[in-house]
């Protein structure tokens, strides 16, 4: 056995006979140097210095070349990096602790080595670089299993999270314990001020995002989202915003058609709120990239849940401009444009920037062909309600 290799096997086994001593040392250096671990929270005192205990007399049998028993020092810092990863300790600070003993380990060597020969000194450089060799494979040895049991606690929180919302969405939420886990998971109260959102991404927005969450959370609202079939759903927390701000974001982010639910106060009611939400999204054309409220959109709603009745109340009511041929954009444009203003020629005239008598004209001509008089209320009323029907594009006649 040459003369290094005695050294460090001298030196390791005059260490591991003060092993209280050095772990004594070691314990109250990570202390000092780290409020965490000084806190005893979430590792208390005594686990610390159990670990640092096994450590050091791994790390020591490594260096000296001594027998370890079936303990690899590798199998051990993993072991140690997945238990601080489940106790949320931060990688930064392990390691930190790592080096902080690598740094006692070598004082411990270096006071050992004052004594010895200046032959035997000579060799520090070289002992110095396997002390610190040792550590490194500690270190990375534990970093390398803290990180992946991360990854698998996220992925394991992230399908939990998944499934407590998915049981939001699906009605279970009836069961108090089901809805308290379920807003402990989101980390939001279990009663606030919330909507559903029901997205179908379109092929023809220009860049469809699924997440718009980054973009609601710049504006101060909290969202989860989660693909469902051929949708994605989000719950979004509006606390004191308005579900006009939440409609105005999504129509900037081009995430494509969307329906919003009206705002419900507890989480129990996000089934409700998904319902309502797809009644909403239905409203809308494919491919349109509109946002719609459901408060803004309750007649389309409403014609949209009996399709044989809007369809037939389309023809019933509009039937002979539907069949006019070249006349019938411009007829429905101007008949829409007088109704919602208040039936006002003048106003009409306006916005359509023609005389007053080319919209009567136009009105006679509608009144004409339905056989409705213009003056007759249920006529107003039919022809806005179908004006509705064509916008959900039911199968009226072009």
């Amino acid at each position: 056995m040459n003369q290094e290799l005695v050294l460090h096997r001298d030196l390791a086994m005059t260490l591991l006979d003060d092993m209280d001593g050095l772990v004594g040392k070691l314990s109250a250096d990570i202390w000092a140097h780290s409020t965490v671990y000084a806190s005893g929270r979430p590792v208390s005192h005594e686990d610390l210095q159990l670990t640092l205990r096994g450590n050091m007399e791994l790390a020591l049998h490594e260096f000296g070349a001594l027998p370890s028993g079936e303990r690899r020092f590798e199998a051990v810092a993993a072991e140690n990096g997945r238990l601080r990863a489940e106790q949320g300790m931060p990688l930064a600070t392990v390691l930190q602790a790592y080096r902080r003993g690598g740094r006692v380990l070598w004082q411990a060597m270096a006071d050992w080595m004052c004594d010895r020969s200046p032959a035997q000194q000579g060799l520090m450089g070289d002992m110095a670089g396997a002390v610190w060799e040792t550590i490194d494979k500690f270190s990375s040895a534990m970093a390398d299993a803290y990180r992946l049991r991360t990854l698998e606690l996220q992925h394991r929180e992230a399908s939990r999270r998944g499934a407590l919302f998915e049981a939001l969405l699906d009605g279970r939420a009836g069961d108090p314990a089901v809805a308290t886990a379920a807003a402990a998971a989101l980390g939001v109260p279990p009663c606030d001020r919330y909507a559903v959102v029901v997205i179908a991404p379109d092929a023809a927005t220009p860049a469809p995002s699924p997440d718009p969450g980054p973009a609601l959370e710049t504006v101060g609202l909290w969202s989860f989202w989660r693909p469902r079939a051929e949708v994605v759903a989000g719950l979004v927390r509006l606390r004191t915003a308005e579900p006009a701000l939440l409609a105005d974001v999504l129509h900037h982010q081009a995430v494509g058609r969307a329906g919003i639910s009206p705002v419900f106060t507890d989480l129990a009611l996000a089934d409700q709120g998904l319902r309502l939400a797809q009644r909403a999204l239905v409203t809308l054309l494919p491919g349109s990239g509109e946002v719609a409220c459901l408060d803004e959109r309750l007649v389309h709603a409403a014609l949209g849940a009996e399709l044989e009745i809007a369809d037939r109340m389309a023809m019933r009511y509009l039937d002979g401009v539907l069949r006019s041929g070249t006349e019938r954009p411009e007829l429905l444009k101007t008949l829409r444009v007088w109704l919602d203003s208040g039936c006002s020629a003048s106003r009409t005239a306006t916005q359509l920037f023609c005389h007053r008598n080319t919209i009567l004209n136009r009105i006679s001509r509608v009144a004409e062909l339905t056989g409705w008089p213009a003056d007759s209320g249920e006529a107003r009323l039919g022809w806005a309600l179908a004006l509705r029907t064509l916008e959900l594009h039911r199968s009226v006649p072009e």
